[in-house]
């Protein structure tokens, strides 16, 4: 999964804390993904960053840099799992928990839907730093 960004390792760092993920190992010859940015000319340097789940199960997170912002809402978005097997009151209490961690991450807040069986068990819609919308499900 890539998302365009103004900031790929910021946003990638936001995604690891989000997530649990983690940096993938550095190239081949580098100990930290530091060297290797040190070793590419200054205009290079936060083109691109990665996340990865740890345990090899979740998508990859690619982040690359482009020089536009972000104009419409996404297209596609991410369904962050905060709250499964959890129903009503419990659910709910358990989405804003996440959703107040993810705030001092940097993430906002955009609005809350509350339950409505049968189709939906309640949902917060929020964007991570540089504005891409996903949900805490």
């Amino acid at each position: 999964m890539t998302f365009d960004c103004a900031d790929p390792r910021a946003l990638s760092l936001f995604w690891n804390d989000a997530l649990g993920y983690e940096f993938p190992p550095p190239p081949p010859g580098f100990d930290s993904w530091d060297a290797f940015s040190e070793s590419l000319p200054p205009d290079q340097r936060n083109s691109a960053s990665a996340c990865v789940d740890p345990g090899g199960v979740g998508p990859r997170l690619f982040f690359q840099q482009v020089p536009e912002g972000k104009a419409a809402k996404n297209r596609v978005h991410l369904d962050v799992r905060a709250a499964p097997g959890l129903a009503g009151e419990e659910r709910m209490a358990a989405l804003e928990a996440e959703c107040a961690r993810l705030v001092g991450l940097g993430a906002t807040r955009v609005e809350r839907h509350e339950p409505a069986p049968p189709m939906s068990g309640g949902h917060i819609v929020m964007q991570d730093p540089e504005g891409n919308e996903f949900c805490l499900d």
